[in-house]
């Protein structure tokens, strides 16, 4: 179930839309980044750990939409972090009686029933300095930017050179937009990918939200291969990408639906939003 991709960190990829959950190895015990989307699959995680000797530590959501935010009980009741931005976007859109039954309109029909939502978003944000997770164990340095999500972060592992991007720098999504009430969502996620520029001469190894694992060859293609959608979704142009089209992974021809509906929202007026994924 768990596979390693560098020293001391293993992932497991969810059934749902190729979900990377991510474990990091400390000296008491795991650091688990985005846990999975599905009961079974967590609670899978949880034995596998159990197994090894390893305990669940510190948990961390990259960023709050709700296949993000998701927990299980057998994963134990350890701390989980977020963006101080992101744990209170989450207090705010969890606030109501009825929140988790609309989260539970947002899961697809196939896993409908299948994931768990008790303990969805029961995170605490982070202070922005020091900006690192605290834990012991390797450091993990949070790159925060409001690309696709508000206190959406990215994690670098600098000992591991391990990259954890999030919903970003994918080989099978587009970059997707945050479309609630933002001034300018391509320049924000412009703003994030200069950011992860900034470390990809470090990175051996990019995890990202969905999709395949990455070398240190890969993590630039990726960041101009996303430049490249963005400027042409802001100037109105039908983008060269793979990930659009005919040539997108069987399964995934949904992507291109997602393409057209941010090429007709760009210049229109903002919109509410919720927990998406």
């Amino acid at each position: 179930m768990l596979r390693q991709v560098a020293e001391g960190v293993l992932i497991h990829e969810s059934e749902f839309c190729r979900s990377n959950a991510v474990v990091v190895q400390g000296r008491a015990g795991v650091l688990l980044i985005d846990p999975g989307v599905q009961g079974h699959e967590m609670a899978c995680l949880a034995n596998d750990l159990s197994d090894s000797g390893r305990t669940v530590v510190a948990g961390f959501s990259t960023h709050p939409h709700w296949d993000h935010l998701l927990w299980h009980a057998p994963l134990g009741a350890a701390p989980r972090y977020g963006t101080a931005r992101c744990a209170a976007t989450v207090r705010a859109r969890l606030s109501d009686p009825g929140a988790k039954a609309r989260v539970a309109e947002l899961i697809p029909p196939d896993i409908a029933g299948q994931v768990p939502l008790d303990l969805l978003g029961d995170i605490t944000g982070l202070p922005a300095e020091p900006a690192r997770i605290p834990w012991d164990g390797p450091q993990v340095r949070i790159i925060e930017h409001q690309a696709h999500a508000p206190g959406h972060a990215a994690l670098f592992i600098e000992e591991r050179g391990v990259l954890v991007a999030g919903d970003m720098l994918s080989d099978v999504l587009i970059p997707m937009l945050d479309l609630t009430g933002v001034a300018d969502p391509i320049e924000d996620y412009l703003a994030a990918l200069r950011l992860l520029e900034g470390v990809a001469g470090d990175v051996d190894v990019l995890v990202p939200g969905h999709g395949s694992v990455g070398g240190a060859g890969q993590v630039q293609a990726r960041i101009e291969r996303d430049r490249a959608y963005l400027l042409a979704l802001r100037e109105g142009r039908g983008p060269d990408d793979p990930r659009v089209g005919p040539s997108a992974e069987p399964g995934w021809e949904w992507v291109s639906v997602v393409h057209h509906g941010q090429a007709a929202a760009v210049a229109a007026p903002p919109r509410r939003g919720g927990l998406r994924p």
